[in-house]
Formats: C-alpha cells, sequence, structure tokens
C-alpha cells in the first residue's frame, strides 16, 4: 500500500514541471512513511512513497526497474495471489531478484501487458512505464478500491493517488460548478468527475495508454451481469458463498506485518473476523465506542463476537470530546470535499489501530452487493407495495409535519417514513437518485443560485443516467445494487476507507470485494439477498453457526458521530460567524446567501431532518476552499 505519483510531459513545456515531482511525492508522505524514491528521464518523472507491507527489504523499493532498466513501475496496492503468478514466471525462465508482489506485477506487464490485468486478484492503481517506446500504462482496479486521480493537457499527463500530489506541480486552480452541483446532492465527488477544473478521476476498471500521440483512455474490467443468473438451490449458495469468502479472507492474511480486523459489532465485520480467526492464532479486532453517545454505541456486539471468536480485542471509548478533538486535523488532510460524516469515526479508528498493527481487514463492500442498507428494503417495499406501505404513502402529509432528525429513535422513524412516501411516488431512476442522495437536483440549485449558469446541466444528466438510466419499471433490486457497486461503493464508502485509513499509514483490505464473491454475488437472485424479513440473506445463514445470536437480533446502524450535537453546540460559532456566516458567503460569490440562512435556520429548529448532513457537505467544502482558495 503506497503512494505513487508522475508526469508524463509531450514537450518541453510540459518537462518544467518536473521540478515539481519531489514536491509531489512528497506531499503522498502519509500514504507511505517508509520510504520515498523517484525516477526521471527527460520527459517522464515517477514518484512513490512506501508503506512496506510484503518484502519489507530495501530491494523491493520502488520505482523498481527490470533488470534490463527498461521499463520502471510505481503500484498501489496489493496482489493477493502474487506467489503463484511469481511460481509462473520463474517456470518461464524469468529471474526474480525479490519476494515482493511489485515485481511479480513488473514482470507480468514485461509479458503480458494489459492482457495481465484479469490474473490478478487484488487491489491497484499503478504506471508502468517503458523508456524504449516511450509508452506509459496507467490502470485501476476492477471496484476502485484504490484511487487515481489525473490533470491532461497539451502540454502533459499528470497523475496522483490524492489530488494534493496534483497540487504541489502549482495547477491553477479552477472551481468546476457541474461537480459542485452533484457534491451538494451526494455529499461526495463521484468519478470521474473532481472539484477543480482539469483533474479528472480514472474510473474503475479502466486504464490509460499513454504515448507521443495522446491518451486513450479503455475499460478493461466490466461486471458480468447477462445471463449468468445463479440457477442452484439457497443451502448451495450458502455453501459457496463461505467458500468463496473464506478462501478471500485467507488471502488477505498474507502480510509481514502484523495484521488484525475492524469488528463494528455488524454482521459483514464479524463474518471476516471469524474467518480470520480460523487462519490464525491470537488475531486483533478493534473497535470504537462512543462514551457520551449510547445511541451510536455498538461495541457490545464486537465484544460478544471477540469472546466467542477469541480474538485479542480493543475497544477504544472515546468521548465526544476525544471526537471533537481530532475532527479539523480530519478536515486539514482532504484535499477534495468529502462530507460522509462517517468518515470522522473510520479516521479515529484507523489511526489507534495503526498503534498496534500496519494492516486491518474490514467487511466494506458487503451492503452494496447483498442489499443491507435501509434503502434497499425501502425499494423492496415499494416494489412489493403491501398494505402498510400503501398506508405509509397514504400518509405523506403526517409524515412531512412530524418533527425528524437522525439523531433519536422516533424521529428518525418519523424522517425515514417521510422519505419511504415521497420515494414511492418516483419512477425506479429517480427513486434511486433521491434515495442515494442528500439533497435533490432544486435543492442544489437554490443554493448555488446564479452560479447555475455556470452548471453544465448536459453533463449532469449524461453521468446520472449512465448510473440510474439501466433502471427497468419492474426489475427486483439488483439493478439498484448495480448501480451502487458503479456510484457509492467506489465514491463513498472505499473514498473514505482509503483516505481515512491512508491518512494513518494504514492498510485496510476488504474480502468481499475480492472478484470471485463480487461476481458470485451479482449472480444471486434477489431472493438470495434480501426478503421482507431479512437482508444480506446469505451472508447472514451461510456464516450463522459461527457468529453469537444476538447479532441477529439487533438493528442495523450506521458508523455514525454525533453530528447533529456538534453542528448546534460546538461548532455552532464556526457555522455562524465563519465558514456559514453572511459576510463570508456573500465575498466567496459561490453559494446563495437566502439559501444558506434557510438552511441554518433549519439546522436549529426542532425539526432539522437531514439539515445537519446538508449543513456538514458545506462545512467541508467551505474549510476545503479556505485551505486551497484563500
Amino acid at each position: 500500500m503506497c503512494g505513487i505519483t508522475g508526469i508524463y510531459a509531450f514537450n518541453q513545456v510540459g518537462r518544467l514541471n518536473m521540478i515539481n515531482l519531489a514536491a509531489a511525492t512528497q506531499a503522498l508522505a502519509q500514504r507511505g512513511p517508509d520510504h520515498q524514491g523517484v525516477f526521471h528521464n527527460e520527459l517522464v518523472g515517477l514518484g512513490h512513497r512506501r508503506l512496506a507491507v510484503i518484502d519489507p527489504h530495501p530491494e523491493a523499493n520502488q520505482p523498481m526497474h527490470d533488470s534490463s532498466g527498461r521499463y520502471v513501475l510505481v503500484f498501489n496496492g496489493e496482489i493477493y495471489n502474487y506467489r503463484a503468478l511469481r511460481e509462473q514466471l520463474l517456470n518461464q525462465g524469468i529471474s526474480m531478484h525479490t519476494s515482493c508482489d511489485t515485481e511479480v506485477l513488473l514482470y507480468l506487464l514485461i509479458t503480458e501487458g494489459i492482457a495481465c490485468l484479469p490474473k490478478l486478484n487484488g487491489f491497484f492503481a499503478f504506471a508502468f512505464y517503458d523508456r524504449q517506446r516511450h509508452t506509459m500504462l496507467l490502470a485501476r482496479d476492477r471496484y476502485g478500491i484504490k484511487p487515481l486521480h489525473y490533470y491532461l493537457d497539451q502540454d502533459k499527463l499528470l497523475f496522483a493517488s490524492e489530488p494534493k500530489a496534483l497540487y504541489a506541480y502549482g495547477l491553477d486552480k479552477q472551481l468546476d460548478f457541474t461537480t459542485l452541483y452533484t457534491y451538494l446532492q451526494l455529499n461526495y465527488v463521484p468519478a470521474p468527475m473532481s472539484m477543480l477544473k482539469g483533474i479528472k478521476k480514472l474510473l474503475p476498471g479502466h486504464y490509460l495508454q499513454v504515448g507521443e500521440a495522446g491518451v486513450e483512455e479503455k475499460r478493461w474490467y466490466a461486471l458480468p451481469t447477462a445471463g449468468q443468473t445463479f440457477d442452484g438451490s439457497f443451502a448451495e449458495a450458502c455453501r459457496q458463498m463461505r467458500t468463496l469468502l473464506e478462501q478471500a479472507v485467507a488471502d488477505r492474511l498474507v502480510a509481514d506485518v502484523p495484521l488484525g480486523t475492524f469488528l463494528s459489532g455488524g454482521i459483514d465485520s464479524s463474518v471476516v473476523t471469524a474467518l480470520a480467526a480460523r487462519h490464525t492464532t491470537q488475531l486483533q479486532s478493534f473497535s470504537i465506542g462512543y462514551a457520551d453517545e449510547p445511541f451510536f454505541d455498538e461495541t457490545h456486539y464486537a465484544r460478544l463476537v471477540a469472546d466467542k471468536l477469541g480474538t485479542a480485542h480493543t475497544v477504544f471509548k472515546l468521548t465526544n470530546d476525544d471526537l471533537f478533538a481530532i475532527l479539523y486535523e480530519m478536515l486539514d488532510y482532504l484535499d477534495e470535499p468529502f462530507a460522509d460524516s462517517s468518515a470522522l469515526a473510520v479516521y479515529i479508528l484507523s489511526k489507534k489501530t495503526r498503534q498496534q498493527v500496519t494492516v486491518a481487514l474490514s467487511g466494506d463492500g458487503a451492503d452494496e452487493l447483498f442489499a443491507g442498507y435501509n434503502k434497499h428494503a425501502a425499494m423492496l417495499k415499494m416494489l412489493q407495495m403491501p398494505p402498510a406501505a400503501r398506508l405509509v404513502k397514504s400518509l405523506a402529509p403526517l409524515w412531512r409535519v412530524l418533527p425528524q432528525s437522525r439523531h433519536s429513535v422516533l424521529a428518525n422513524k418519523w424522517r425515514q417514513l417521510h422519505r419511504f412516501a415521497q420515494a414511492v411516488r418516483l419512477s425506479p431512476a429517480e427513486r434511486y437518485w433521491f434515495l442515494a442522495a442528500m439533497g435533490d437536483r432544486q435543492y442544489s440549485a437554490h443554493l448555488l443560485g446564479d452560479n447555475m449558469e455556470q452548471v453544465d446541466m448536459t453533463a449532469f444528466e449524461e453521468f446520472r443516467k449512465n448510473i440510474t438510466g439501466h433502471l427497468p419499471q419492474a426489475g427486483g433490486i439488483t439493478p439498484a445494487l448495480l448501480a451502487d457497486l458503479h456510484l457509492v461503493l467506489p465514491n463513498d464508502m472505499l473514498t473514505k476507507v482509503d483516505m481515512m485509513s491512508m491518512a494513518n499509514s494504514l492498510e485496510v483490505r476488504v474480502p468481499f470485494l475480492d472478484h470471485r464473491v463480487v461476481e458470485f454475488a451479482v449472480r444471486l437472485p434477489d431472493e438470495m439477498k434480501i426478503t421482507s424479513s431479512i437482508r444480506k440473506r446469505v451472508v447472514q445463514e451461510a456464516f450463522r453457526d459461527l457468529l453469537p445470536q444476538a447479532l441477529y437480533r439487533r438493528p442495523k446502524k450506521g458508523f455514525e458521530v454525533p453530528l447533529l450535537k456538534w453542528l448546534r453546540n460546538e461548532m455552532r460559532s464556526l457555522i455562524t460567524d465563519d465558514l456559514l456566516a453572511d459576510k463570508l458567503i456573500e465575498k466567496q460569490g459561490i453559494f446563495d446567501v437566502a439559501a444558506i440562512r434557510q438552511l441554518k435556520k433549519q439546522l436549529f429548529s426542532v425539526s432539522p431532518g437531514d439539515a445537519h448532513a446538508r449543513i456538514w457537505a458545506l462545512v467541508v467544502f467551505q474549510w476545503w476552499w479556505k485551505k486551497y482558495f484563500q
């Protein structure tokens, strides 16, 4: 796990950016504290920061060259099946000088080129340079576990694991209002968009071929979704689920450094921990709890799992003061607005976990694959429309006037019923976007006011259609899950984990996103994933014997923080007198002053609804804007 950056200059003007290569590499120090290396010739430069996980010896440092010196590789990620691939290369007569996966990838690219990518079981973003042909290949893993950002103009291509490294090249920063319009709805920036004009994110499963003639982007991986429905019994599906995930977990235990698991007390992380405990003795597991917020605290369930499995379990019990003390440190690390508030919890968990291990396994991905979210249960009800769902729909005027908030049981239930009554009236495509977003197009337009003239609505609608256009009028829950795999998973969940873990030099591995597990999940019929009474059905049933039964009787909760309380109390002055003060909003000329006032009024009302999440998105944006534009 590392950080990479580089430049491919098309001419001598582009070559001038080479002077910033070392600074750009240094900007990624948190991703790789163990070593910094750079390579450059006249027109190409590559930078690498290393977090040593496999083969920590200096010979495995990067940039890595082949024995002839013709090829150079910088690589961020892990290839779990590298040992088997290494044996194949050795059998072909290729000499290897390290025991690391980087060298394996280097020689696979030399011998097979882009054709080797489907052989890789792992996560990655890399740049591979052929000095003789003066060509470069950049690629990203199947599901977007590892990031890759790039900037392209007539003089150069710049790339990096994080935007902060691109900023180090001295780019002219211009706000992209189409991206901001999208961010205000989703609370994150989806690929290929970026908050700054000119910067893009390489899409998952895609690669860039770079040469003197220019840059070409192509897809190397797509989910196999047509005509491959699983036709076995549910019992057979459970057996396959168990076999595939156990292998995925075992593969991800390969490391030359201390390793543990995140254990939240939910089904997904508990399953991963249970399977890992079968393959290693004295497995370490980690969870965080909220000493002041019992509504959000789930450490009791994590402890039940740890006790049953016999893991060396550590609970980081945090007060609101502990959480708040780290808030601005986390905000400072963000180099692009990202407003999933659970990022703070992941940041703190990663920071604490890194004190004891270098690698952690997590349960991320299961909700998107197997229908684990509240929205999935709601969508199923909307498809089936039982009497209770029809009643909720008919009572829409009542839900609208009742107090709504995420931060109490009753008010949260009213909030959910209100959203259900709104969503059920929409088409499948509109419904999906509504349930995936924190605000709709009207809300974003209201906030931007006159700046809507700078929003390219054609580009926005094309992006939205790419995500939701395949959602049929009546097609079960699977189309929505596929949309999640392209939108929510890579751009929210995986971005969050990558940013917050790498900010603390911790590698996080995600067994549920082993491509064999994903492709199996995609093939399963809806009823094996979700019914009216159970979500993630095949996951829950396949591993029931390994987990405490109490986990099956608990309500599902998100990995949240007490955001509403902070915004109304500790952060009130920051909002009203600084980041969202009328004076700053007027000076910026980005947001409509009256719209911001209205949102602040809702935040401090008895019925805040989702105002806290919307305000938080603005706080994150403003913090970022002040850091990079003032």
